[in-house]
Protein backbone atom coordinates (compact mmCIF):
# COMPACT_ATOMS: atom_id res chain seq x y z
CA UNK A 1 0.00 0.00 0.00
CA UNK A 2 2.94 2.31 0.78
CA UNK A 3 4.34 1.48 -2.66
CA UNK A 4 1.01 2.44 -4.26
CA UNK A 5 1.04 5.80 -2.50
CA UNK A 6 4.64 6.37 -3.58
CA UNK A 7 3.74 5.78 -7.21
CA UNK A 8 0.85 8.28 -7.40
CA UNK A 9 1.29 10.28 -10.55
CA UNK A 10 2.73 13.76 -10.11
CA UNK A 11 -0.08 15.01 -12.33
CA UNK A 12 -2.52 14.76 -9.40
CA UNK A 13 -3.09 17.99 -7.63
CA UNK A 14 -1.35 18.65 -4.35
CA UNK A 15 -4.69 18.69 -2.55
CA UNK A 16 -5.69 15.32 -3.92
CA UNK A 17 -2.32 13.90 -2.92
CA UNK A 18 -2.73 15.17 0.64
CA UNK A 19 -6.22 13.69 0.73
CA UNK A 20 -4.83 10.31 -0.35
CA UNK A 21 -2.19 10.43 2.35
CA UNK A 22 -4.78 11.28 4.98
CA UNK A 23 -6.95 8.40 3.84
CA UNK A 24 -3.95 6.09 4.02
CA UNK A 25 -3.18 7.17 7.58
CA UNK A 26 -6.81 6.86 8.53
CA UNK A 27 -6.84 3.33 7.19
CA UNK A 28 -3.84 2.43 9.37
CA UNK A 29 -5.51 3.78 12.46
CA UNK A 30 -8.68 1.91 11.71
CA UNK A 31 -6.73 -1.30 11.23
CA UNK A 32 -5.07 -0.90 14.58
CA UNK A 33 -8.44 -0.58 16.22
CA UNK A 34 -9.76 -3.84 14.80
CA UNK A 35 -7.76 -5.90 17.30
CA UNK A 36 -5.95 -7.97 14.66
CA UNK A 37 -3.06 -10.01 16.08
CA UNK A 38 0.27 -8.22 15.94
CA UNK A 39 3.71 -9.76 15.61
CA UNK A 40 4.09 -9.31 19.38
CA UNK A 41 0.93 -11.31 20.04
CA UNK A 42 2.25 -14.10 17.82
CA UNK A 43 5.63 -14.17 19.54
CA UNK A 44 3.94 -14.24 22.94
CA UNK A 45 1.81 -17.17 21.88
CA UNK A 46 4.88 -19.01 20.56
CA UNK A 47 6.70 -18.45 23.83
CA UNK A 48 3.69 -19.66 25.82
CA UNK A 49 3.51 -22.83 23.76
CA UNK A 50 7.24 -23.40 24.15
CA UNK A 51 7.00 -23.04 27.92
CA UNK A 52 4.17 -25.53 28.05
CA UNK A 53 6.21 -28.08 26.14
CA UNK A 54 9.51 -27.57 27.94
CA UNK A 55 10.25 -29.81 30.91
CA UNK A 56 12.65 -27.35 32.50
CA UNK A 57 12.16 -23.67 33.12
CA UNK A 58 12.72 -21.54 30.00
CA UNK A 59 14.85 -18.56 30.91
CA UNK A 60 13.81 -15.19 29.49
CA UNK A 61 16.03 -13.23 27.13
CA UNK A 62 18.62 -11.31 29.11
CA UNK A 63 21.17 -8.61 28.38
CA UNK A 64 24.78 -9.68 27.76
CA UNK A 65 26.80 -10.38 30.91
CA UNK A 66 28.53 -7.39 32.42
CA UNK A 67 32.29 -7.22 32.33
CA UNK A 68 32.37 -8.22 36.01
CA UNK A 69 30.38 -11.34 35.13
CA UNK A 70 32.58 -12.37 32.23
CA UNK A 71 35.13 -14.37 34.22
CA UNK A 72 38.25 -14.16 36.30
CA UNK A 73 40.14 -12.33 33.56
CA UNK A 74 37.66 -9.44 33.80
CA UNK A 75 38.05 -8.69 37.48
CA UNK A 76 36.16 -11.45 39.31
CA UNK A 77 38.14 -12.72 42.29
CA UNK A 78 39.55 -16.17 41.57
CA UNK A 79 41.11 -16.86 44.96
CA UNK A 80 39.99 -16.95 48.57
CA UNK A 81 37.00 -18.41 50.38
CA UNK A 82 33.95 -17.29 52.32
CA UNK A 83 31.33 -19.08 54.42
CA UNK A 84 27.57 -18.80 54.23
CA UNK A 85 25.25 -19.93 57.00
CA UNK A 86 21.80 -21.15 55.97
CA UNK A 87 19.19 -21.11 58.72
CA UNK A 88 16.45 -23.43 57.46
CA UNK A 89 13.31 -25.10 58.73
CA UNK A 90 15.08 -28.46 58.39
CA UNK A 91 18.12 -27.30 60.39
CA UNK A 92 21.10 -25.01 59.89
CA UNK A 93 23.99 -25.74 57.57
CA UNK A 94 27.15 -23.93 56.48
CA UNK A 95 28.59 -23.72 52.97
CA UNK A 96 32.27 -23.01 52.35
CA UNK A 97 32.66 -21.29 48.97
CA UNK A 98 35.92 -21.68 47.04
CA UNK A 99 36.32 -18.83 44.58
CA UNK A 100 39.01 -20.68 42.63
CA UNK A 101 36.61 -23.56 41.88
CA UNK A 102 34.20 -21.37 39.91
CA UNK A 103 35.01 -17.63 40.13
CA UNK A 104 31.98 -16.30 38.24
CA UNK A 105 29.50 -18.52 40.05
CA UNK A 106 31.06 -17.81 43.45
CA UNK A 107 30.80 -14.07 42.89
CA UNK A 108 27.14 -14.26 41.82
CA UNK A 109 26.37 -16.42 44.87
CA UNK A 110 28.11 -13.91 47.14
CA UNK A 111 26.09 -11.03 45.71
CA UNK A 112 22.82 -12.95 46.06
CA UNK A 113 23.47 -13.83 49.70
CA UNK A 114 24.53 -10.28 50.54
CA UNK A 115 21.29 -9.00 49.00
CA UNK A 116 19.20 -11.39 51.11
CA UNK A 117 17.95 -13.12 47.98
CA UNK A 118 17.76 -16.63 49.48
CA UNK A 119 15.76 -15.62 52.54
CA UNK A 120 12.37 -17.40 52.47
CA UNK A 121 13.33 -19.42 49.37
CA UNK A 122 11.67 -22.86 49.31
CA UNK A 123 13.47 -26.13 48.60
CA UNK A 124 11.13 -26.80 45.70
CA UNK A 125 12.92 -29.69 43.99
CA UNK A 126 14.13 -32.52 46.22
CA UNK A 127 15.06 -35.78 44.50
CA UNK A 128 16.23 -38.57 46.79
CA UNK A 129 19.68 -39.97 45.98
CA UNK A 130 20.29 -37.05 43.64
CA UNK A 131 20.09 -33.44 44.87
CA UNK A 132 18.05 -30.65 46.53
CA UNK A 133 17.42 -27.49 44.51
CA UNK A 134 16.33 -23.98 45.53
CA UNK A 135 16.84 -20.37 44.53
CA UNK A 136 13.63 -18.92 43.07
CA UNK A 137 12.77 -15.93 45.24
CA UNK A 138 9.38 -15.78 46.92
CA UNK A 139 8.77 -12.35 45.38
CA UNK A 140 8.38 -12.32 41.56
CA UNK A 141 9.68 -8.74 41.47
CA UNK A 142 12.90 -9.70 43.27
CA UNK A 143 13.31 -12.74 41.04
CA UNK A 144 12.92 -10.63 37.91
CA UNK A 145 15.56 -8.20 39.13
CA UNK A 146 18.10 -10.99 39.52
CA UNK A 147 17.15 -12.99 36.42
CA UNK A 148 20.40 -12.07 34.64
CA UNK A 149 22.51 -14.79 33.10
CA UNK A 150 26.17 -15.19 33.96
CA UNK A 151 28.79 -16.89 31.85
CA UNK A 152 29.88 -20.44 32.57
CA UNK A 153 32.82 -21.53 34.66
CA UNK A 154 34.78 -24.56 33.52
CA UNK A 155 34.23 -27.36 36.08
CA UNK A 156 37.36 -27.82 38.18
CA UNK A 157 36.06 -30.19 40.87
CA UNK A 158 33.55 -33.00 40.64
CA UNK A 159 29.92 -32.85 41.81
CA UNK A 160 30.53 -34.81 44.98
CA UNK A 161 28.14 -35.39 47.86
CA UNK A 162 27.58 -32.13 49.81
CA UNK A 163 28.94 -29.95 46.97
CA UNK A 164 26.89 -26.92 45.86
CA UNK A 165 26.44 -26.02 42.18
CA UNK A 166 24.38 -23.60 40.09
CA UNK A 167 21.50 -25.10 38.14
CA UNK A 168 21.57 -24.46 34.41
CA UNK A 169 19.36 -24.98 31.37
CA UNK A 170 22.18 -24.70 28.81
CA UNK A 171 25.37 -22.75 28.09
CA UNK A 172 25.74 -19.46 29.99
CA UNK A 173 22.27 -19.74 31.56
CA UNK A 174 23.08 -19.65 35.29
CA UNK A 175 21.05 -17.10 37.25
CA UNK A 176 19.97 -17.76 40.86
CA UNK A 177 19.09 -21.43 41.33
CA UNK A 178 21.54 -23.71 43.13
CA UNK A 179 21.54 -27.30 44.33
CA UNK A 180 23.37 -29.50 46.82
CA UNK A 181 24.31 -33.02 45.78
CA UNK A 182 22.99 -35.76 48.07
CA UNK A 183 25.41 -38.26 46.47
CA UNK A 184 28.40 -38.20 44.15
CA UNK A 185 27.01 -37.04 40.78
CA UNK A 186 30.14 -37.13 38.65
CA UNK A 187 28.06 -37.48 35.47
CA UNK A 188 27.14 -33.79 35.85
CA UNK A 189 30.76 -32.69 35.41
CA UNK A 190 30.86 -33.37 31.68
CA UNK A 191 27.59 -31.45 31.29
CA UNK A 192 29.23 -28.25 32.53
CA UNK A 193 27.89 -28.10 36.10
CA UNK A 194 30.66 -26.30 38.00
CA UNK A 195 30.61 -26.77 41.78
CA UNK A 196 31.60 -23.65 43.70
CA UNK A 197 31.21 -24.68 47.34
CA UNK A 198 30.67 -27.48 49.83
CA UNK A 199 28.50 -28.03 52.88
CA UNK A 200 30.98 -28.32 55.75
CA UNK A 201 28.49 -28.28 58.64
CA UNK A 202 24.94 -29.58 58.89
CA UNK A 203 24.82 -31.95 55.93
CA UNK A 204 22.69 -34.23 58.08
CA UNK A 205 20.04 -31.48 58.08
CA UNK A 206 20.29 -31.12 54.29
CA UNK A 207 19.66 -34.86 54.04
CA UNK A 208 16.28 -34.56 55.79
CA UNK A 209 14.88 -31.61 53.82
CA UNK A 210 11.26 -32.50 52.97
CA UNK A 211 11.17 -34.53 49.75
CA UNK A 212 7.51 -35.53 49.63
CA UNK A 213 6.77 -33.47 46.52
CA UNK A 214 9.95 -34.43 44.62
CA UNK A 215 9.80 -32.46 41.33
CA UNK A 216 6.09 -31.66 41.41
CA UNK A 217 6.22 -27.87 42.04
CA UNK A 218 6.08 -26.00 38.73
CA UNK A 219 9.03 -23.65 38.26
CA UNK A 220 7.08 -21.37 35.94
CA UNK A 221 4.39 -20.92 38.58
CA UNK A 222 6.99 -20.26 41.27
CA UNK A 223 8.65 -17.63 39.09
CA UNK A 224 5.40 -15.84 38.26
CA UNK A 225 3.54 -16.23 41.58
CA UNK A 226 6.31 -16.75 44.13
CA UNK A 227 5.70 -18.13 47.58
CA UNK A 228 1.96 -17.48 47.32
CA UNK A 229 1.79 -20.43 44.93
CA UNK A 230 4.05 -22.67 47.02
CA UNK A 231 2.33 -21.92 50.33
CA UNK A 232 -1.06 -22.72 48.82
CA UNK A 233 -0.08 -25.86 46.92
CA UNK A 234 2.92 -27.23 48.83
CA UNK A 235 2.77 -25.98 52.43
CA UNK A 236 5.05 -28.74 53.75
CA UNK A 237 8.12 -27.59 51.81
CA UNK A 238 11.12 -26.73 53.93
CA UNK A 239 12.70 -23.35 53.27
CA UNK A 240 15.61 -21.03 54.00
CA UNK A 241 14.75 -18.70 56.85
CA UNK A 242 17.91 -16.65 56.35
CA UNK A 243 21.25 -16.91 54.57
CA UNK A 244 24.19 -14.78 55.68
CA UNK A 245 27.88 -14.47 54.93
CA UNK A 246 29.55 -15.29 58.24
CA UNK A 247 33.23 -15.35 57.29
CA UNK A 248 35.17 -13.83 54.39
Amino acid sequence: MVRCVANISMSFSRHFFLLAVLCFLGGCSEGEQTGSPSVFDSLAQMEKTKKELEVSTVLPATPPPTEAEAGADSGVANAGTFKVKFESTAGDFVVLVHRDWAPVGAQRFYELVKDGFYDECRFFRVVSNFMVQFGINGSPDVQERWQRNIQDDAPKVSNKRSYMTFATSGPNSRTTQVFVNFVDNAFLDAQGFASFGEVIEGMDYVDVIFSGHAEEPDQGQITSRGNAYLKAKFPKLDYVKRATVIEE
